[in-house]
């Protein structure tokens, strides 16, 4: 099946390495993520995946190559300069202040962006001009009638609800999610399958996942990484019936 011919690459790498002491943990590899698509990035452990994730978030520092968001050259920048340029990460380890309420935690997120923050603690009055929209957020990913509890209170697969609300805050063309089914019960990946497709709508979504549940019900493309190199790429349908593929990672999970 042809790709959308319309659809221009909204985020691109080029011949992208990163050594650790000469050994590759990503080599060579070039991407292409096409606009308004769902592109997901797979592979065996030790394939790269993480790293390459590392890598187009700015946690680590190329040894060499290139990283593109919207025709910009953003190879080595910081997670707090790439930011603002419209690209958000979600579900990594969890790290939510577990006395804060679900609706503080969106009306700082949402703060953030006007530089409030810098006078948080002494300004909690002035973030309740964000309560409207920290319960649009909220009530997006299913969470509204919660708004006033505790975030520690909240079930596993509801704090990484709340942690997608809090990067769709800063309201993203590009969406990054780090294994967003990681440590979840069935209910949970199928209920969090929902919620990406929902909030997928207007963006661009780049995740990394071992679900080949997940990654069959959102990805619009694949990419199929092997000891740090691209070992194939297309469909979820086309990559699952590659020989390659099959035998380097699907095995038994193919079906």
């Amino acid at each position: 099946m042809p790709d959308q011919p319309s659809a221009a690459p909204l985020l691109e790498t080029r011949s992208l390495t990163k050594e650790f002491r000469g050994f590759k943990a990503v080599s060579d590899v070039s991407l292409s993520v096409a606009e308004g698509t769902i592109h997901a990035l797979v592979g065996p452990n030790g394939a790269g995946k993480t790293t390459l994730f590392n890598l187009l978030t700015g946690f680590l520092t190329p040894t060499s190559g290139e990283i593109r968001y919207a025709g910009q050259d953003i190879t080595g920048k910081q997670p707090e300069q790439i930011a603002p340029l419209g690209i958000a990460r979600s579900f990594q380890i969890t790290s939510l202040f577990e006395q804060m309420s679900l609706l503080e935690h969106l009306e700082l997120a949402l703060a953030s962006q006007t530089g409030l923050t810098t006078r948080f603690w002494t300004s909690s009055k002035r973030l309740g001009q964000f309560k409207g929209r920290g319960m649009e957020l909220l009530d997006e990913v299913g969470l509204a009638n919660r708004s006033g509890q505790a975030a520690g209170s909240l079930a596993y697969g509801q704090k990484r609800a709340l942690e997608l609300a809090i990067a769709l805050a800063l309201d993203p063309k590009l969406l990054l999610l780090d294994e967003p089914t990681a440590g979840m019960g069935v209910e949970d990946v199928d209920r969090t399958i929902d919620l990406v497709k929902q909030v997928s709508d207007g963006r661009t979504v780049v995740f990394v996942d071992h679900n080949m549940h997940v990654v069959g019900s959102l990805a619009d493309r694949v990419t199929v990484l092997q000891s740090g190199e691209v070992l194939a790429e297309g469909t979820y349908d086309e990559v699952r019936n590659d020989d390659k593929v099959i035998t380097a990672y699907l095995g038994e999970d193919h079906g």
